[in-house]
């Protein structure tokens, strides 16, 4: 077998797991054949990918050949020379405007209010990025149903971005083998992943760049605060008073990291039974309002609890795509309360 032949048959192998070639995904950078050992240059992204694509390689062609010299291809260092809050890098200079969506603890629905935001941006007609930096948890594949879709690069070696609903989409989630694979990764690990997803993702022109934040206040925030000029700051919180004491501190550090405050959102705000119609503040009421009195931020909206919300966001139809009239205005009036509170670059 030459290189020829090789190559070939590389392109052609399927990557464990997954309906797809190694082809297909790009992750073949050289091939050479030589004296019987083939060195095969890949062009995987994690180390856990690089991994499982060798012992495939390994354990289909151990035998043609007297060895196999896999390598991983080594690419530019970064540059990891942080700025600072005060005077940040501008690491996605595509981007006229950066949205940091945050908050104080999970499970208060950042992700899909990050997503649906977004689309709401983009059905506005602008260009809309999404990236999921919540790189423990991250939701934004599912909720924009490319939660099958897997890492692929361009013939510029930049990763090309997913695409749904309007929307340019990166997220770890499209690097790991499988969806449950966990990503026991050190904070600077992380941090050195999601520099590379704004440096050497082809997004193009955006005119917004949404970030779905991981929650509470740690190294990720910093670094995007330091990394990138952050346009305006959103605060998902719901009415609950364990969350708004978290939301304080988010609050706070954005404020400490001069983050300018778009708004606060307050999500599974109330629930309306459908068969009587009568209200209830199942996580208490209010909370939106005393955090936007007590910081003087704007309170750009409050979103029920509402189980059709959760299914079209499990089944990755976005409400305010998908849902019905109501669903959708939530959406569209938190964006319109949000484009006026905060000093968007918004002209063609």
């Amino acid at each position: 077998m030459n290189s020829k032949t090789l190559s070939e048959a590389l392109h052609k192998l399927p990557y464990p797991g997954l309906n797809r070639t190694l082809g297909e995904l790009k992750l073949i950078s050289e091939v050479k054949v030589s004296d019987s050992i083939a060195h095969i240059e890949l062009l995987t992204v994690s180390d856990d990918s690089y991994l499982n694509v060798k012992a495939a390689i390994e354990a289909t062609f151990s035998t043609d050949f007297i060895a196999l010299n896999i390598t991983k291809k080594n690419t530019a260092a970064k540059d990891i020379n942080y700025g600072n809050s005060s005077t940040p890098n501008n690491r996605a200079p595509y981007a006229r405007n950066v949205i940091a969506v945050t908050s104080g603890k999970g499970g208060v629905g950042k992700s899909t209010v990050s997503v649906n935001l977004a689309i709401a941006l983009a059905q506005k007609g602008y260009k809309v990025g999404i990236l999921d930096a919540d790189v423990y948890g991250p939701n934004v594949p599912r909720l924009t149903n490319t939660d099958l879709e897997k890492i692929k690069w361009n013939d510029d070696n930049k990763i090309v971005p997913s695409e749904n609903y309007g929307l340019k989409i990166m997220s770890v989630a499209l690097t790991t083998p499988t969806s449950d694979t966990p990503l026991v990764w050190r904070s600077s690990v992380a941090v050195s992943a999601l520099i590379q997803f704004l440096e050497d993702v082809a997004w193009g022109e955006l005119d917004f760049l949404v970030i779905d934040m991981p929650p509470g206040t740690g190294d990720i925030q910093l670094t995007m605060a330091q990394e990138l000029p952050i346009t305006a700051g959103v605060i998902v919180t719901t009415p609950q008073l364990v969350a708004s004491d978290d939301v304080s501190r988010a609050i706070r550090m954005f404020q400490d990291i001069h983050v300018p405050m778009a708004g606060l959102v307050e999500n599974m705000s109330y629930f309306i039974a459908p068969d009587t119609g009568h209200r209830y503040d199942i996580f208490g009421s209010g909370g939106g309002e005393r955090l936007s009195k007590r910081y003087n931020i704007p309170l750009l909206g409050q979103i029920p609890l509402d189980m059709s919300i959760r299914e079209g966001s499990d089944n990755g139809e976005p409400p305010v795509v998908l849902g019905d009239t109501n669903q959708k205005a939530h959406y569209m009036n938190i964006v319109e309360a949000m484009l006026k509170s905060a000093n968007f670059t918004v002209g063609r």
